[in-house]
């Protein structure tokens, strides 16, 4: 696995601002867009192109298009909804697919409850959206179900992470024998008992969108 924690004062500052109890999810949301897109100029360095030709006002240049077939983005439901947008400003022509991931809170094991994905993912390179890498099971399990369709070469993109997640990931990626990258923001001192990341900030879904009964 290729891990690569971003470096950038505006992405610690961005970052700095999403931890803040007081944001507010209007803002909270622009942050989160904000901040992907500067993790997604990162993570998409190795995105397959083919040359092309085009002419300018003045002359016949050189240039790249995405190649076929397009890139596949996945947020992983429902925080990584509040990813897509920066994401897809940065790669306006990929196509976008869906699970829905939701984390058993007495296990802390992931389980499927939707997905909206192409049954053959060969060639296709895929980039999974989840803001909070902790335990790494939702985002494991995610990258595991695009294998079994065929996905040899996945970047995962994430605000933030723990230790113990990057671990637990690094160690289902390696068996799973596909090209994986890991991008995020930080990685955070450690997991609390209840499986939150400290000091994290908070549950990204409730932050981007409220809570939810």
């Amino acid at each position: 696995m290729d891990f690569k924690v971003l470096d950038h004062p505006l992405v610690a500052h961005k970052l700095t601002c999403l931890r803040d109890i007081n944001t507010k999810s209007p803002t909270f949301r622009d942050l989160v867009d904000e901040l992907v897109t500067l993790l997604a100029y990162e993570a998409t360095r190795n995105v397959r192109v083919r040359p092309i030709a085009i002419q300018t006002p003045v002359a016949e240049a050189a240039g790249v298009a995405l190649l076929d077939p397009k890139p596949l983005v996945v947020p992983i439901l429902r925080a990584g909804l509040g990813m897509l947008s920066g994401m897809t400003r940065l790669m306006p022509t990929a196509e976008v697919g869906f699970v829905g991931m939701v984390r058993d809170e007495e296990t802390l094991e992931p389980f499927t409850y939707a997905e909206r994905l192409p049954h053959d993912l060969s060639g296709r390179q895929c980039f999974v959206l989840d803001p909070m890498l902790a335990t790494g099971g939702s985002l494991s399990g995610c990258v595991e179900f695009l294998a079994e369709r065929g996905a040899n070469d996945v970047t995962c993109i994430c605000l933030l992470a723990a230790p113990e997640g990057v671990e637990n990931f690094r160690a289902l990626v390696d068996d799973l024998n596909i090209t994986t990258t890991l991008v995020v923001a930080a990685v955070d001192e450690r997991l609390n008992e209840h499986g939150y990341i400290v000091p994290g900030l908070g549950d990204a879904g409730d932050r981007l969108y409220g809570i939810v009964d």
